[in-house]
């Protein structure tokens, strides 16, 4: 199944496309030099925005957690992509740990854990899940929707290494995004890779730091291939000290806006953009869509009710948020069986391993679609994201999927950057 585009076949997007399509060697060559350079996250997925006239990213994630949503046929590229990614970090593996978010009650997100299980596992790997829940003291067995089986263990610290009972592995990957901090029992680990690092949870990590790196990132790509960056970049601002309940950074807020909006305005003129512009105001750090509101206007951030307040004080862990980034707005023009639709690409190491579609029929198109109501369809990229044809046009689904490849790597090349410029003195020493 392919879903339905509503995108017009027409205008800047188009002639993104078709570029990308004249130049795929170029940019598969240019790719390839970058990576030379940085070293690729073990594994990432990024939020994408298809408006018709700008295609772009609006979001990036370091902990992905919906494995179990992609198309089952890409699983031999999985594995081979996650047998680079060992191989880069420590080829001569026996066993990983692998330490999931704390949601037992979750049985989606648990198969997307166990899915991971099931890649690692083709890889030659031993794989153990070691839970931070206090109460998982024994090996414990839930069982999942799918019928599959995942295994809780305890994790147990010895000196300045981390594994679970009969096992010291070479390698931890973490999917649990550090939200609430990061446990002691992760602090001072030596003679084992953490993957990712610390300092990429969102305990540290920020959002404008990524778009800072991508912005860098999508400039030397644009002058590469000679488009405007503006296609596939949205503007961004930040505003740090603020506090909703208490009404305070309320200027910085709405002054930042209206200077977004105004940026925004000026290129919608320049491309012929007829439709209203919108910036995102969401909390700098966090994920789960939580912390996360549209507007259209700068006194809309001046007027929150109690209730809007209440929603952007706190994310993810009952964290308060005392920084956010406003991010241009990029509408979506997909839909998927009548739901506003955006595409989310899957990578692992450099490789781009898949995607889906996130649905959200309750949601209008310049809305964030991470909320309740949402769904998957994960047959969305059923052509792939890594062979174009250029015999067609470039609406023909694996040219616009290449073009959703092509730009969900420039986002895990920000990634790469970013963990690079974010390293703590330590790390880097």
């Amino acid at each position: 199944m392919v879903p339905h585009l509503t995108t017009a076949l027409t205008g800047p997007l188009l002639e993104l496309e078709r570029s990308f399509l004249d130049h795929s060697t170029a940019i598969e060559r240019w790719f390839r030099s970058q990576w030379q350079d940085y070293t690729p996250p073990f594994y990432g997925s990024v939020d994408l925005r298809n408006s018709g006239y700008k295609l772009a990213p609006v979001d990036t994630n370091l902990f992905p957690g919906g494995f179990n949503n992609l198309n089952p046929e890409f699983m031999p590229l999985c594995v081979q992509a996650a047998q680079v990614a060992i191989e880069r970090i420590c080829p001569d593996a026996r066993s990983i740990l692998l330490i999931p978010e704390n949601h037992t009650r979750n049985l989606f997100y648990l198969q997307n854990v166990a899915r991971l299980v099931t890649i690692l596992g083709h890889t030659g790997l031993r794989v153990r899940v070691g839970s931070l829940l206090p109460d998982i003291t024994a090996p414990t067995t839930i069982d999942l929707p799918d019928g599959s089986h995942l295994t809780l263990e305890p994790l147990i610290r010895r000196g300045t290494r981390l594994g679970v009972e009969g096992a010291d592995p070479c390698a931890i990957l973490l999917n649990n995004d550090l939200s609430a901090g990061v446990p002691e029992i992760l602090q001072g680990l030596e003679g084992q890779w953490l993957i990712p690092p610390l300092h990429a949870g969102w305990a540290t990590r920020r959002k404008s730091k990524h778009f800072a790196a991508y912005d860098q990132i999508a400039a030397d790509f644009s002058k590469m291939l000679g488009i405007d960056p503006w296609l596939l970049n949205p503007y961004f601002g930040v505003c740090g000290e603020i506090n909703f309940h208490e009404r305070t950074g309320e200027d910085c807020l709405a002054s930042q806006v209206d200077f977004l909006l105004t940026r925004i305005r000026e290129k919608y003129r320049e491309y012929g953009v007829t439709e209203k512009p919108f910036v995102i105001v969401k909390a700098d750090a966090g994920t789960y869509g939580m912390g996360v509101m549209t507007v259209h206007d700068a006194s809309d951030v001046r007027d929150l009710n109690r209730k809007q307040r209440n929603k952007m004080s706190v994310v993810k862990e009952g964290l308060q948020v005392s920084e956010v980034i406003i991010q241009e707005g990029v509408s979506t023009l997909e839909t998927v069986n009548g739901g506003v639709a955006e595409p989310v690409v899957y990578m692992m190491d450099h490789y781009v391993v898949g995607g889906f579609y996130r649905v959200n029929t309750a949601r209008g198109r310049d809305e964030n679609l991470n909320a309740p109501g949402m769904s998957f369809e994960p047959l969305g990229f059923a052509t792939g994201c890594n062979l174009p044809d250029c015999r067609q046009a470039p609406d023909a689904p694996p040219n616009r999927f290449y073009a959703y490849g092509v730009v969900g790597r420039l986002a895990l090349l920000a990634a790469a950057l970013e963990i690079e410029q974010t390293a703590p003195a330590e790390a880097t020493a």
